[in-house]
């Protein structure tokens, strides 16, 4: 047996040395984990953030061209009752036209189109649409009913959104996001 051999190695049972190195090592890791856990734990959100995940929004009272605005996780929500003209004016847009073809509704597939219905409540609630109230270009809140669309319109840089909506002019990349939303009934929506 040389001089660096341990009686472990030598006869393959474990001695009070590896007993007293295994339990040094759990204790040094035990006592990181209760030095490291109360930052840890300090990161996760706190309760009324976690209630904001999801609000629920009675729009019983908000007639056809009528707006309502909600705080929704820190940021505007526009929820808006189009008027039949609205709806149809959203709707005879062609595609081509549009600077963002894409209809950025997290309800729907990534890919889908901007047309007028899929930037809206659904089939049957054409006429509402919820958007996250904040401009594509540097998330200044646009002002409603304005603009030469009669949508929203950006005055900080002068992006236009049409009805739906859609950017239609200035320097806005993307239309308004669509968030994850659903009717609950036919007065109260669900968004997050």
């Amino acid at each position: 047996m040389s001089e660096h051999d341990t009686h472990s190695e030598t006869l393959g049972e474990p001695t009070r040395r590896d007993f007293l190195y295994l339990t040094t090592g759990m204790a040094g890791v035990v006592g990181a984990v209760s030095v490291a856990w109360p930052f840890i734990d300090q990161m996760r959100p706190d309760a009324s953030t976690l209630a904001l995940a999801s609000i629920e929004v009675n729009v019983g009272a908000i007639e056809p061209g009528m707006s309502l605005t909600v705080k929704w996780r820190g940021k505007p929500v526009f929820i808006r009752n189009r008027t039949p003209e609205e709806v149809a004016a959203a709707a005879s847009v062609p595609l081509s036209e549009l600077k963002d073809p894409i209809a950025r509704n997290a309800n729907l597939p990534a890919d889908a189109p901007a047309t007028g219905a899929d930037r809206s409540g659904g089939e049957g609630k054409e006429n509402w649409i919820v958007m996250i109230g904040s401009c594509t270009h540097l998330g200044c809140i646009p002002l409603g009913q304005s603009g030469e669309y009669n949508g929203w319109f950006c005055p900080c840089h002068g992006s236009v959104y049409d009805t739906a909506g859609r950017i239609r002019k200035g320097p806005a990349p993307e239309n308004l996001a669509i968030p994850n939303f659903a009717f609950k009934s036919d007065t109260v929506i669900q968004i997050g």
